[in-house]
């Protein structure tokens, strides 16, 4: 019942990664659903309340859940934990916790500190994930996956800026035209790398990735035209993006 709800709860909140884990073997979704769940319960965390003690009350019970499951033995009861506890194990659980401690920043309004502190937030918060769903799922080499999931995050935040801002956020370090080109450009390098070492990533470790599909258009379209990026027009046609979706997932994470 704590898998269902799982994929319910991904369902409703998330259907990008919904529609993710539905295309991945059966086995795969075992893993998949219960960490896109427990995303969804940490990532919405900093945003349902403007009171940031209640926020960080609610990370930190995320934190200790995990602490329980790394601990082995007992565990509260709760559906995305129960489903968590099937699957994780202490290195799972210490990784997601790094992850939860980097949504802390998400509270506040204040910006990164730098260059070092934004990247660690990006590999948290989009590395962590990735990377700890494509060890349990299979082989895979952790230097690719985190090249990937750091594309994967830029493309994220880039979708979202618009949004972020609007709740007094700021969380890019240099948002003019010639900052996101920059950064687009930084990202592509590091999906080109991924690319390139894709061998080192077995088709099973592979399911974890494809969530990633939109990061390459996303990452070429703000670095042709940067503007688009605060102007909320990085879309594209849904038509197009179905098509993406599929040949991605046919094909491998890497198209």
């Amino acid at each position: 019942m704590s898998f269902d709800a799982c994929a319910a709860l991904v369902e409703r909140g998330d259907p990008l990664r919904f529609r993710v884990a539905m295309a991945a073997p059966v086995a795969a979704r075992k893993i998949l659903f219960p960490l896109y769940a427990f995303n969804i319960e940490v990532a919405r965390a900093p945003w349902v309340t403007q009171e940031a003690m209640i926020a960080e009350m609610r990370l930190q019970w995320w934190r200790d859940a995990l602490e329980e499951i790394g601990a082995g033995g007992t565990v509260r009861r709760h559906e995305v934990v129960d489903a968590l506890a099937a699957i994780l194990d202490a290195e799972g659980a210490a990784c997601l916790d790094g992850l939860i401690a980097a949504r802390r920043w998400d509270v506040y309004t204040d910006p990164f500190e730098d260059e070092a502190h934004f990247a660690d937030y990006i590999n948290a918060t989009s590395g962590h994930l990735i990377w700890t769903a494509a060890r349990l799922l299979g082989d895979a080499q952790e230097t690719t996956v985190r090249d990937f999931a750091a594309a994967v995050g830029i493309a994220n935040i880039f979708q979202a800026l618009p949004a972020l801002t609007k709740q007094g956020r700021q969380p890019l370090l240099d948002s003019s035209e010639a900052g996101l080109r920059a950064m687009a450009k930084t990202a592509q390098a590091r999906l080109a790398a991924a690319r390139a070492a894709r061998r080192t990533v077995s088709k099973a470790s592979g399911a974890a990735l494809v969530a990633g599909y939109h990061a390459r258009p996303v990452l070429e379209a703000a670095q042709a035209e940067p503007a688009r990026v605060a102007a909320d027009a990085i879309g594209f046609n849904p038509a197009k993006d179905s098509l993406r979706f599929l040949n991605v997932s046919l094909r491998g994470w890497w198209r």
